[in-house]
């Protein structure tokens, strides 16, 4: 497995809470609250465009949480992630439930150069991860059949995404280990729409993930100040 875009420190990081990924109370909770309303965004727009039943391919999948959804929803789901500890996890996890789902490990840049080719690939909550976004975006694309679709959530650079994502997640209400994220490293929405021009993508289309106290989950809003979603078209 060559390194690519991935960062040995980041994976290491993650592949060490392989054993709490799925506890939805443990160190992933915010991944769990955020799971369902980008997974049902993710489906709907996969659906609408290349069908129920599509296959999916998704990137840095850690121990499954969206794979394992989207399988739930009826799509053929690859899950790929280069931690193997968190592969065993998601895994473990699946077996026996008879899901149309697959998991390896790897990059997207070994997939890419073995010509595997996707209608659908996710990238949640990664782009902020990677050593350089831009030639990771051109893995993704490299992934993507014509037409096809990539799907990717990140956290926006602005001082409101510091107190709230980074400030307040890791270090006041402790829903986050210290040092998950680089608040350098996140990313603007005209920065990410020009990252995926450069890559021959076309940003088609944002949402906005906000925190509903009274819900105690998130929901779709046309807020980009934090969290946010965007699907891009390999054109």
């Amino acid at each position: 497995m060559s390194q690519g875009s991935v960062i040995p420190e980041e994976i290491a990081q993650f592949g060490a809470l392989a054993q709490s990924w799925w506890d939805p109370e443990g160190p992933m909770r915010p991944l769990h609250m955020l799971n369902p309303v980008r997974a049902a965004w993710v489906a709907e727009r996969a659906r609408r465009h290349h069908g129920a039943g599509a296959t999916i391919l998704d990137i840095g999948c850690g121990a499954g949480l969206l794979s394992e959804a989207l399988a739930e929803d009826g799509f053929a789901v690859t899950g790929l992630d280069a931690s193997p500890e968190l592969i065993a996890a998601a895994r473990a996890h699946a077996e026996g439930r008879g899901l149309n789902l697959v998991y390896e490990v790897g990059t997207a840049e070994d997939l890419a150069a073995a010509g595997a080719r996707f209608p659908v690939v996710t990238a949640l909550e990664i782009i902020e991860h990677v050593a350089d976004p831009a030639e990771f975006l051109v893995s993704l694309r490299q992934l993507l059949e014509p037409g096809g679709l990539l799907f990717l959530s990140t956290l926006n650079r602005t001082p409101r995404a510091w107190a709230v994502a980074k400030l307040g997640a890791e270090y006041v209400l402790r829903l986050l280990p210290a040092g998950t994220h680089d608040w350098r490293k996140f990313i603007k929405p005209e920065e990410l729409g020009r990252l995926c021009r450069g890559a021959g993508l076309r940003l088609a289309e944002t949402a906005g993930l906000s925190f509903s106290p009274r819900e105690r989950g998130f929901r779709l809003s046309r807020d980009l100040s934090v969290n946010y979603l965007a699907m891009a078209v390999a054109d």
